[in-house]
């Protein structure tokens, strides 16, 4: 399993697949293992990610990691928690903020990663693009509805905001969130890492 983790994040860094239709040379930007109990799909790195190599380098990373409860030590092991974003390289800024993640990245490498993860595994879906990937229709067409519905669900993904700079306002809107959902994830992640550490 090991040389197969290795072989597949060696395939990920060399991906040109996008190179075309990006701002800049090709960056990928992932982290995954056999073990990782805890998966973090979300949009696309941003720019100051993509300049330092580092995915959640920012701070939408650093209010995601005080949403989950979790510190960088822990959200950087990629053997307890796995980084895998719709669009794995940046894909440039459009007119009101960053561009799409390209749609050829997800088919390409999500479920070849998804099938060396553990099968009982917490995943957490941050921002729009990955509801739509991740989350049933019937769960909600609009952001409210489908964090709560989905939070609902034994053992089914949790659904999160974008934690970028327009958050703050729309968490003073609906402090539901934070009373009730950010309790519920916490325990959830603790749950996962504590897992996560037995098996080492």
């Amino acid at each position: 399993m090991a040389d197969q983790v290795d072989d597949l994040r060696r395939a990920v860094a060399a991906c040109r697949l996008c190179a075309a239709h990006l701002p800049n040379p090709p960056r990928p930007l992932a982290a995954f293992s056999s073990r990782a109990r805890i998966v973090i799909t979300s949009q696309a790195p941003g720019r100051l990610s993509h300049e330092s190599g580092v995915p959640w380098d920012d701070p939408s990373g650093r209010r995601l990691r005080d949403w989950l409860g979790i510190d960088e030590g822990d959200f950087y092991d990629p053997q307890k928690v796995a980084l895998l974003p719709m669009g794995f390289c940046y894909p440039g800024t459009g007119s009101s903020g960053d561009n799409p993640p390209r749609r050829e990245c997800a088919p390409q490498w999500h479920g070849r990663i998804e099938e060396i993860l553990p099968r009982e595994r917490l995943t957490l879906l941050v921002g729009t693009y990955a509801h739509k990937s991740g989350l049933p229709r019937e769960l909600g067409t609009t952001l409210e509805p489908r964090i709560r519905n989905a939070l609902a669900v034994p053992d089914g993904p949790i659904a999160l905001p974008h934690p970028s700079w327009r958050v703050v306002g729309w968490m003073k809107r609906n402090p539901w969130f934070a009373d009730d959902v950010l309790p519920v994830v916490r325990e959830r992640v603790a749950h996962a890492l504590a897992a996560a550490g037995s098996e080492h």
